[in-house]
């Protein structure tokens, strides 16, 4: 069976080599984009087999958009694709629905045979990150945990803009401001809402200003 991979990555000569290392494989990659919110346009339209997202991005990082493609009700395996063998990232993308957490620096064939693994069915983690993620499970392995605070689920980005938010400034100026998209803005602020467990835009910027979260030390 043709397997079909949408590949997001903003790394444009890593993408295009995955893209010719797959379709050698007799991979179809269906497409591939280093725009997480473009990623989440083409994921319903193309209705991929597997989507395989890289999870350090300046505009909007995987694990963000792993949570909006849940959000948006995506059934397909969403499997994490990264440089990054970080116990704590690992966790993240785990619970944001990851069914995948693949190394890049896996051997190309080991890469294939951890997709169609999960195509199958499957959780897969890279070989190398097993006995980390096993002693996290039995509770072996120490994640130090940093003093808590309601925003330590948000990304350097997203806390970026909710201090942006808390200093009253609307997705068009944050946007112009930040050299991103409106679509981009929007999409991090569904997201801040969404793990600030908030509903509205307003609530999240009183939290912000009630933690003395601004845009200078965010």
């Amino acid at each position: 069976m043709n397997l079909r991979v949408l590949v997001i990555d903003d790394h444009t000569l890593f993408r295009e080599g995955l893209q010719g290392l797959l379709t050698r494989r007799n991979i179809e990659v269906v497409a591939a984009t280093g725009d997480g919110t473009e990623a989440l346009n083409l994921t319903q339209q193309l209705q991929p087999d597997i989507v395989l997202l890289d999870m350090r991005m300046p505009a909007v990082d995987g694990v963000t958009v792993l949570g909006q493609l849940i959000e948006n009700g995506v059934t397909m395996p969403v499997v994490i694709l990264t440089t990054s063998a970080d116990e704590r990232d690992l966790i993240r993308a785990l619970r944001a629905g990851a069914r995948g957490y693949l190394l890049k620096d896996m051997e190309p064939d080991d890469l294939v045979a951890a997709l169609r693994d999960i195509h199958a069915g499957k959780t897969v983690v890279a070989p190398t990150l097993t006995q980390i993620l096993a002693e996290v499970v039995q509770g072996k392995a120490d994640i130090p945990a940093a003093e808590s605070s309601p925003f330590d689920d948000l990304t350097p980005r997203e806390t970026e803009i909710l201090g942006l938010l808390a200093e009253g400034q609307s997705n068009k100026v944050i946007a112009r401001n930040l050299g991103i998209s409106d679509g981009t803005v929007k999409l991090h602020v569904k997201a801040i809402l969404r793990k600030l467990d908030v509903h509205s835009r307003v609530e999240a910027a009183v939290m912000a200003v009630e933690h003395g979260l601004r845009a200078n030390n965010a």
